[in-house]
C-alpha cells in the first residue's frame, strides 16, 4: 500500500471515529470533511469507496444500532430513544429504523422481549436481530 493510500485511510478512519464517538450530535459532511482535512466532495467519494456506504448512511446505521440496544435494554419510550440517538423526528427515526432493521422500533422491542422471555441464548438473539446493512 502506498503512503498516499495509507494517509487517505487514516483520514477516513479519523472521520469515522468521530462519527462513532459523536453519533448523537448533529454531524454534517462539511464538519466531517474538516476532520479528515479534505474537501467535501472528496470526503464523500473517498468515504464511500473506503467503507462501502455514504457518510450519512453510516451515521444512520450507527444511530440505529444504538437505538436497538436501548430498545432491548431500557423501558424508555421510542420517541425519547429517537432524540437520544440523534434523530430529529420520530417519523424519520421509524422510517430509517425500518429500512435498516426490517421492522418498526416497537415491533423490534416486542420481539426482543419475547426472545428474552424464551431464554434464547444472547448470541443467537443478537445475530438474529442484527441490522442487515
Amino acid at each position: 500500500m502506498s503512503r498516499a493510500a495509507e494517509e487517505t485511510n487514516r483520514r477516513m478512519l479519523r472521520a469515522r471515529d468521530a462519527m462513532d464517538r459523536s453519533y448523537a450530535k448533529p454531524l454534517d459532511v462539511p464538519a466531517l470533511a474538516r476532520i479528515a482535512h479534505v474537501s467535501q466532495a472528496h470526503f464523500t467519494r473517498t468515504f464511500r469507496a473506503t467503507f462501502g456506504e455514504t457518510p450519512h448512511r453510516y451515521l444512520q446505521r450507527r444511530r440505529v444500532e444504538r437505538a436497538m440496544f436501548l430498545l432491548r435494554e431500557t423501558d424508555r419510550s421510542v420517541t425519547a430513544i429517537c432524540f437520544e440517538v440523534g434523530f430529529g423526528s420520530p417519523g424519520t427515526f421509524s422510517r430509517t429504523f425500518h429500512d435498516i432493521v426490517g421492522r418498526s422500533p416497537r415491533t423490534y422491542r416486542k420481539e426482543a422481549r419475547q426472545a428474552a422471555a424464551t431464554n434464547v441464548p444472547t448470541c443467537f438473539t443478537m445475530a438474529w436481530m442484527r441490522p442487515s446493512a
